[in-house]
């Protein structure tokens, strides 16, 4: 069934209080009067779920349980979602979105945020309100602070700042300006003791006093709950608020939410459940075992079941409960004991360039910087030609295990071996740019790039003698006699400069002095494998354990220019809820490897007929073994280093026209969906849904393109090797190519501002 949200008569004199039912996560819902009663039990049931039958009757049905989880709701299929028919007025309808990483970059979520911004502000106008942490050295940098423009907020932080919280309110400095309300946790410590009792007593969650982080997360739910009731109070009448929290760290906000009955609306996504990722860091066999785990036990056994209870109850208490992904839904139903009620994918700002060829030339540039970087890095052993190199890159938290850094240097060494024993004559460099603690730059590394200069600085004085020379010869109207162009000098400058470049060691695999490199993974499974780098070896390994920077002395570039100067970006991840490296790969035209256990690769499997035809190589890491998942992550290596250049060419260009998928012009929607979802569950007298029947419109498929495949399995060619005049035979028409794709695709809707029919239909329940 298709359902449509309908805006009711509103009624001004009430408030509508929620009362929740813990059987199989279903809400009721209950109409009392502002004086009616205010006391709640539910949080307490939701969390000792080990005294409550109803959690044990549950545990027994998931323990029969399978894998596959039917959708409910479920927007990942790429549907035409109906516009209303009812007119929607938000003017009394404020957005607060809650989340810990609000001007604050720590993990992913930052970019989440930040890139949804845009399309929100544009949705809710003035009343979009971010909700964060106060961080004085990220205020200076990303935060204009000015005084509300909204009376009811600005007599809400007026009240909080009078009674001994600070609260700040400016504007983000990122696209979209949003407005933004930063709470200073550390100025209200001197509540933390009070707070965990009151968390105690109303909730049963003891929170120890050694986890700073837990800590954090009590200051600022309680902070955050603090300032959605104060703004209730505020207004003149009672508004429609909705609260989107996100992650563990502001779930906590939600709970107090519901617990104190305030007239709010609340969401809570999920972007990874912190017991899934505990468990497959462990190295156990995560996604097959799942309905199988005594959660409450594995969560003691790892020390965070006080934060493994404020996830669950945040989860369990919103109105609505949303996931980044199929597979983090599959995860959450078993692990947080709630089946979400919609997937709210992440997407990006994506920027078309207006010429076709525009991102195939910043390719080139930003790979001619990184053959500057492996000039100099390899200088004494670079014994391989340049223009026949491959770079593949693997980025991200350093997670050996979860984010498949080990299949990958698995892979690599099979890679190597095929490489050899074909006589190939093509190069390939992994990077690995997984930040770990160091403490400096590898002197080998620097003396490296000083040594390339001082070869480009000697080639530059030799070529200018050699020009001025010729020039003063042609001035006199005569040829130049070639044997005295080059004088005894010159010679000994250039021999100078080739005897500087001898070196008795490998080059180096780290760029930088580990703190622990006799137990670093990545240098531990290097040394099993043998990759060091050797003039046999026809794959090289570069770690560099730091994030990139355009201020490096050693390699000047950013993170985006890097991966557009890379030709494939492998993820073979075995934990990854949703998958931003590989999304950006896509949306800049890189190829990349995922795996069918990220939430960025079962997208990608659902909308593409044959994602390898795209760039978009998808390993099966759920049903196969390690090393079975190995050997096919090899073939997909060895394949794309068969492919000729113009066939990566093509590839590219493949791959860049999926980028409408990742956009927040169309992924913006869902989360659309959610509120709307959250306001006529928390607000049934004033919005309902009504069901209706779906459309014809049922989504779309991008299909196998009808040109020449890009893959040499399917090549006219044997070898890579072939001459470029073959390539021109190749049947390939570019436009042709771009048009067909472009009549396969629904193209996304704009969101439409306030005041104005709303595109809300939600989608299909499977």
């Amino acid at each position: 069934m298709r359902t449509k949200l309908v805006a009711r008569g509103k009624k001004k004199g009430c408030i509508f209080f929620l009362s929740i039912l813990f059987s199989q996560s279903t809400i009721s819902y209950k109409r009392i009067s502002a004086g009616g009663p205010a006391h709640c039990q539910i949080i307490l049931l939701v969390i000792d779920s080990s005294r409550c039958e109803a959690c044990a009757a549950e545990r027994g049905k998931d323990a029969t349980a399978g894998m596959p989880l039917a959708r409910s709701l479920s927007v990942t299929s790429l549907s035409g979602l109906e516009e209303w028919d009812e007119e929607f007025d938000r003017e009394d309808a404020v957005l607060f979105e809650i989340a810990w990483e609000v001007a604050n970059k720590v993990g992913g979520i930052y970019t989440v945020i930040q890139t949804k911004a845009r399309l929100t502000c544009e949705e809710w106008g003035e009343n979009y309100f971010l909700v964060g942490p106060y961080t004085e050295s990220n205020v200076r940098t990303q935060v204009e602070l000015i005084e509300p423009c909204n009376a009811p907020l600005r007599r809400t932080i007026d009240k909080m700042n009078s009674s001994g919280c600070k609260v700040y309110f400016g504007r983000w400095l990122i696209e979209g300006s949003p407005y933004v309300i930063l709470l200073d946790v550390g100025f209200t410590a001197w509540s933390l003791d009070r707070w965990k009792s009151e968390l105690w007593e109303n909730c049963g969650i003891g929170v120890p006093w050694f986890d700073r982080e837990a800590n954090d997360a009590i200051l600022f739910g309680f902070l955050t709950a603090w300032l959605l009731g104060e703004y209730a109070a505020q207004c003149d009448e009672p508004p429609h608020i909705v609260a989107h929290f996100h992650e563990w760290l502001a779930g906590l906000g939600l709970v107090l939410c519901r617990q104190r009955q305030l007239p709010v609306a609340t969401i809570f996504t999920t972007h990874a459940t912190l017991l899934g990722r505990y468990l497959c860091a462990g190295n156990v066999d995560f996604y097959n075992n799942l309905a199988e785990f005594n959660v409450d036990k594995e969560a003691g056994d790892r020390q965070i079941y006080h934060r493994y209870c404020l996830e669950r109850a945040a989860a369990r208490c919103a109105h609505v409960f949303t996931t980044v992904s199929q597979i983090t839904a599959i995860e959450a139903e078993h692990l947080l004991r709630r089946k979400p009620d919609i997937v709210t994918p992440n997407g990006l700002n994506v920027k078309k360039f207006s010429a076709m060829h525009e991102f195939q030339n910043l390719h080139a540039q930003s790979k001619a910087r990184i053959q500057e970087f492996v000039r100099g890095h390899f200088y004494g052993h670079l014994d391989f030609n340049l223009d026949k190199t491959v770079f593949l890159f693997i980025a991200g938290r350093y997670e050996f295990s979860n984010k498949g850094a080990d299949i990958f240097l698995e892979a690599l060494a099979r890679l190597n071996y095929l490489l050899r024993v074909n006589h190939s004559d093509l190069t390939v460099i992994a990077f690995f740019i997984m930040p770990a603690r160091t403490n400096n730059f590898n002197v080998e590394t620097l003396k490296g790039q000083a040594v390339r200069k001082q070869l480009w600085d000697t080639a530059q004085t030799v070529k200018e003698r050699f020009g001025k020379k010729l020039y003063e010869s042609l001035l006199v109207g005569q040829l130049p006699d070639v044997s005295k162009m080059l004088d005894k000098e010159d010679f000994t400058m250039m021999k100078r400069a080739i005897f500087a470049t001898q070196r008795q060691c490998l080059p180096p695999i780290c760029t930088h002095n580990m703190l622990e490199d006799s137990s670093d993974p990545i240098l531990n499974c290097i040394r099993r494998i043998g990759l060091f780098n050797s003039a046999q070896d026809r794959v090289k390994v570069i770690f560099h354990p730091e994030f990139l920077s355009s201020t490096s002395p050693l390699l000047p570039m950013d993170y985006e220019e890097f991966v557009r100067g890379c030709h494939l970006g492998v993820f073979p991840s075995y934990y990854e809820p949703w998958g931003y490296t590989p999304a950006e790969c896509t949306v800049m035209g890189i190829p990349s490897v995922s795996t069918n256990l990220s939430g960025f690769g079962c997208f990608m499997e659902e909308h593409i007929a044959d994602p390898s035809a795209y760039g978009i190589y998808i390993l099966d890491r759920r049903y196969r073994g390690v090393d079975e998942s190995c050997n096919q992550l090899t073939s997909f290596l060895f394949q794309f280093c068969q492919q000729s250049r113009r066939q990566r060419i093509i590839q590219r260009n493949r791959t860049e026209r999926l980028s409408d998928l990742l956009d927040w012009r169309y992924l913006g929607r869902y989360y659309v969906s959610a509120r709307h979802m959250a306001l006529a569950k928390a607000f049934p007298d004033t919005y309902i849904y009504e069901p209706q029947e779906p459309s014809s419109a049922t989504g779309f498929r991008y299909p196998r393109p009808a040109s020449v495949p890009p893959s040499p399995a399917h090549s006219l060619h044997s070898s890579p090797h072939h001459s470029e005049a073959e390539d021109e035979e190749e049947p390939y028409d570019e436009d042709l190519e771009a048009e067909k794709d472009r009549v396969n695709i629904r193209q996304p809707v704009n969101v439409p501002n306030r005041n104005k029919n709303q595109t809300v239909g939600l989608p299909e329940k499977n």
